[in-house]
C-alpha cells in the first residue's frame, strides 16, 4: 500500500531508506518527523516508511517535505522491546521490522533504520541479510566523542553479542577499521584493545591472544595497532578505533550517556543557583550550547551492523526527532560512500593474505 507519494519517481531520483516507523518508544510521530528534519537537510534521500498506515499517513500529510519522498509499506503488527528475538525470527513476517529489512534484502532500499529491539533487529538482520564471508559475529559500531581532530571514535562491538574470541576482536578491529576509512576519512586509523591495562602481559587469555593477531594484520590491513587501552582512553585520543566485546563496549556506552546527562542536569541546576550564577549562565551561553551539542548522545545516535551483506543503523529506542534524524543522516553517509561493499572487499582480502585498497 501506498499514500499519495509517486514512489517509483522517488527511487530513481533519491537514495532510498527503509525505515521501521513503529520501533521505539516516542512512536511513530516522532519517526516521521526525524525524516522529515532529514528531507529537509538533504534533498538526495527518499523514504520508505513501514508500519500502520492508518497511523502513518495522516502524520506523512502534515509534512510536506516527504511529500513525493515517501512510501508507505503497510505492516500490520510491531515488535515490542519486550519481545524475544527467537520469537520474532518465528512469527514475525507482518512486523514493520521485518518489513523494512526486506526492503534491504531485495535491493528496493539501500539501508534500514530502526528504534525498535535491538536484539530482534540483529536476529532479523542476521537471518534475512546473512553474514558477510569470513564473519563468524557481526558487531555493532558506534562513533564516540572524543578527542581526536575528527571528534569522534569508533567503538565496537557495543551489543551486538556479549560474547567474543580472539578471532572475532581481530574481524571487528577489520570492520572497525574499515569503517573509519571510510566513513571519516581516516587514511590509516589506530587501533586499540580495550583492556583493564596497557601492560601486554594484563587481561583474559582472549584479549592476549587478539592482542598478536591484530598486531600480526596491521601492515596487510593498513591501520596502526596501538596495542592495549583503557577506558579512559575511549574518549580519548590514543586510537582512532577502540576494539571490544559486546558486554563491556554496552556497558560503556551507556555509562557514557548516563554521566553526560548527569553532567547536564548539574550544569543547569549550578546556574540556576543564584541571580549571580543566572547571570553566569547568559555570559557563558555560547560556550555551554557548543558543549552541549558536543556531548548530547542525540547528535551522534546510530549504531551500524558490521559484517551483515547489507546495511542495518540500530537507533536509540529512546530517541527524538533529532536523534531519528541523526541516524538517518548516518545511513544515507553510509549508502553514498558504498560503506558495506568496500567492508567486505576489506574483510575478504585481509582473511585471505591478499591487500585490496578500500
Amino acid at each position: 500500500m501506498t499514500a499519495s507519494t509517486d514512489h517509483t519517481a522517488a527511487k530513481a531520483r533519491h537514495t532510498l531508506i527503509s525505515v521501521d516507523a513503529m520501533g521505539g518508544d516516542e512512536g511513530p510521530a516522532a519517526v516521521v518527523a526525524g525524516c522529515s528534519l532529514s528531507a529537509k537537510a538533504n534533498p538526495d534521500i527518499a523514504f520508505v516508511l513501514h508500519g500502520d498506515e492508518a497511523q502513518l499517513a495522516p502524520l506523512v500529510a502534515k509534512r510536506r517535505e516527504l511529500q513525493g519522498r515517501c512510501d508507505i509499506r503497510h505492516a500490520a503488527d510491531v515488535v515490542r522491546m519486550e519481545d524475544k528475538p527467537s520469537q520474532v525470527v518465528r512469527t514475525g513476517k507482518d512486523t514493520s521490522m521485518w518489513s523494512a529489512i526486506e526492503a534491504v534484502r531485495t535491493g528496493e532500499a539501500a539501508v534500514a533504520v530502526s528504534c525498535g529491539n535491538t536484539g530482534a533487529l540483529m536476529a532479523l538482520s542476521m537471518i534475512r541479510l546473512k553474514k558477510l564471508p569470513g564473519v563468524n559475529r557481526p558487531a555493532i559500531a558506534v562513533l564516540y566523542p572524543s578527542s581526536n581532530p575528527q571528534g569522534f571514535n569508533v567503538m565496537l562491538d557495543v551489543g551486538a553479542d556479549v560474547r567474543a574470541d580472539a578471532d572475532d576482536l581481530l574481524r571487528f578491529a577489520l570492520m572497525g577499521t574499515s569503517y573509519a576509512r571510510n566513513g571519516m576519512d581516516i587514511a590509516r586509523p589506530r587501533v586499540g584493545l580495550l583492556n583493564v591495562g596497557t601492560e601486554e602481559h594484563k587481561g583474559r587469555a582472549e584479549l592476549r591472544e587478539a592482542f598478536d593477531l591484530i598486531r600480526d594484520q596491521r601492515e596487510s590491513a593498513g591501520f596502526e595497532f596501538v596495542g592495549f587501552v583503557e577506558g579512559g582512553d575511549i574518549s580519548g585520543d590514543a586510537a582512532d578505533v577502540i576494539v571490544t566485546d559486546g558486554f563491556t563496549g554496552n556497558v560503556a556506552i551507556k555509562t557514557g550517556e548516563g554521566t553526560a546527562s548527569m553532567i547536564g542536569n548539574g550544569l543547569r541546576e549550578a546556574f540556576k543557583y543564584s541571580p549571580l550564577s543566572r547571570l553566569a549562565s547568559l555570559l557563558a551561553y555560547t560556550s555551554l550550547m557548543r558543549l552541549r551539542r558536543r556531548i548530547d548522545p542525540r547528535r551522534v545516535n546510530g549504531g551500524v551492523f558490521l559484517g551483515l551483506n547489507g546495511t542495518v543503523v540500530k537507533s536509540h529506542g529512546s530517541a527524538d526527532a533529532t536523534g531519528v534524524s541523526a541516524a538517518i543522516r548516518l545511513a544515507a553517509q553510509l549508502s553514498e560512500s558504498r560503506f558495506n561493499d568496500k567492508l567486505a572487499a576489506r574483510v575478504a582480502a585481509t582473511l585471505t593474505t591478499e591487500e585490496t585498497p578500500t
